[in-house]
């Protein structure tokens, strides 16, 4: 069977993906590996940043001997997908992103770490810090900083930025109508600036991956890689 990486994002869990596995697992191996800092696995001491994201994907791939694997990303995990595409493409099959942001500068990148503020999220939204707590323990309070800081790196210096025209493997980016993280617009660009690639617009969709139907999700999948 064909081996199919599930990557989360930056501050996800691969527990988001236990509604897709059922499906996903009759058509590929699966993998959902976990980014440093996440779950059950420690901040590195450097920090992290994407370049180290895609270093770690790379390596899982060099591990598992995954030469010719299919990925799917949502947000930062896609953003890590199409890196390691860019960097070892003769590895990757193909790529579907979802809720990835690309417009990356260095004020956006600031206004977006802004809110990663671990007490102001205790205060605001005490159920948002329940819920990292749980899926990350109690280094959720460094793990945001660590997000924060690889967010401005990314506004300074967004490896894809005219890059784009290299990825030459068939790519699916996807975007939810409601995703008030990601425009249309800059998905819209991304697609257009990649040699093989098509655009999906998920109705009715928001930025969280728990906010997605499976079901609408899921047709999109298939119909991309033909699965039947």
């Amino acid at each position: 069977m064909p081996h199919l990486l599930l990557l989360h994002g930056a501050l996800g869990h691969s527990d988001i993906f236990t509604p897709y596995l059922n499906t996903l697992s009759q058509y590929f191996t699966v993998h959902t590996p976990l980014f440093s800092g996440h779950g059950n696995l420690e901040l590195p001491s450097e920090g992290i940043s994407i370049e180290k994201y895609t270093q770690e994907l790379s390596e899982y791939c060099e591990v598992n001997n995954l030469t010719d694997v299919f990925i799917f990303g949502h947000s930062m995990g896609g953003y890590a997908a199409l890196c390691y595409a860019m960097k070892s493409p003769e590895h990757v099959n193909s790529v579907i992103t979802l809720g990835t942001k690309f417009d990356w500068s260095e004020e956006q990148a600031l206004k977006e770490s802004k809110m990663l503020n671990p007490d102001v999220i205790l205060e605001k939204i005490p159920q948002y810090a329940q819920l990292l707590e749980s899926q990350h323990g109690s280094k959720w309070k460094q793990l945001l900083p660590a997000i924060a800081d690889l967010m401005i790196d990314l506004g300074k210096n967004p490896p894809l930025e005219n890059n784009l025209a290299m990825i030459n493997i068939p790519i699916q980016i996807m975007v939810g109508d409601k995703d008030n993280m990601v425009t249309i617009e800059e998905s819209s660009r991304v697609y257009r600036s990649l040699p093989n690639a098509k655009l999906a617009v998920l109705p009715d969709t928001k930025h969280p991956l728990d906010k997605v139907r499976p079901s609408l999700l899921l047709n999109l999948i298939k119909d991309f890689w033909n699965l039947s």
